[in-house]
């Protein structure tokens, strides 16, 4: 899986939403999407980081994507759902959806946890997900095969101390891939998620400061992962907990 290489018209025609597109991993899957064939529906809070991303796929040649500004923190139920009816109106149904935003907070002792810091990582990184999800299922169920894709993380498998509300969110994020993954099976959907791993983002340098990003691999070397799992190789595969790195 690792080692998977994509063929150069894997997601032709198909249409795909990234969350946290501006940036990081998400600006990487969202190019990399594009380049395989897909439009790409980008979605993020910061209107210029996906103007740059969407220039980025125009001079490249690739299909022209789209741009959802949207932030995850504030955003209401009805902001999902009218969404789900834009891209049905445009598109006709939904492919691919890469659940990638999320917010890191500040890690500390469990005695130190900020109710409101918690709160807020649970909105975006969880119930976000969740709602957003549900608005977006009836469209995808339109599509021939749909992928969805969670991310997690290696705290979201297994407790670390000081690692608090971000960890409990992945652990909720897992299993809410598990409880959606069981309702569809035997559907033409599948869900899935990756725990990308050790990758040079602002997140990753945000939790660990001292640490050489140059170590680490970047978000384009990690994408063989993502490529398999929204192209129609991975039709079956569903309810796994896939590591994008060894």
């Amino acid at each position: 899986m690792l080692e998977y290489q994509a063929a150069k018209d894997l997601l032709k025609n198909k249409i795909i939403l990234v969350t946290g597109a501006g940036d990081g991993i998400g600006c990487a899957a969202a190019i990399e999407f594009a380049q395989h064939g897909a439009t790409v529906i980008l979605l993020g809070k910061t209107v210029k980081k996906l103007e740059k991303v969407y220039d980025e796929i125009i001079h490249a040649g690739y299909p022209t994507p789209a741009i959802v500004p949207l932030d995850l923190k504030g955003a209401t139920e009805q902001n999902y759902i009218d969404m789900a009816e834009t891209i049905a109106e445009q598109f006709g149904h939904l492919d691919g959806l890469l659940h990638n935003a999320s917010q890191l907070g500040a890690l500390g002792p469990f005695e130190h946890i900020d109710l409101t810091s918690l709160e807020t990582i649970m909105k975006v990184n969880v119930t976000a997900q969740a709602i957003m999800t549900k608005a977006l299922l009836p469209v995808m169920r339109k599509a021939p095969h749909a992928s969805i894709i969670f991310t997690s993380s290696s705290v979201g498998r297994k407790g670390r101390a000081y690692w608090g509300p971000y960890a409990f969110s992945k652990f909720a994020t897992e299993g809410m891939m598990q409880v959606l993954a069981d309702e569809c099976d035997e559907t033409h959907v599948r869900v899935n998620s990756i725990n990308p791993g050790a990758t040079r983002t602002e997140m990753r340098a945000k939790a660990y400061p001292a640490e050489d990003p140059q170590t680490l691999k970047t978000a384009k070397e990690i994408m063989p992962t993502y490529l398999f799992l929204m192209g129609d190789e991975s039709i079956g595969t569903n309810g796994q907990a896939f590591n994008a790195q060894s």
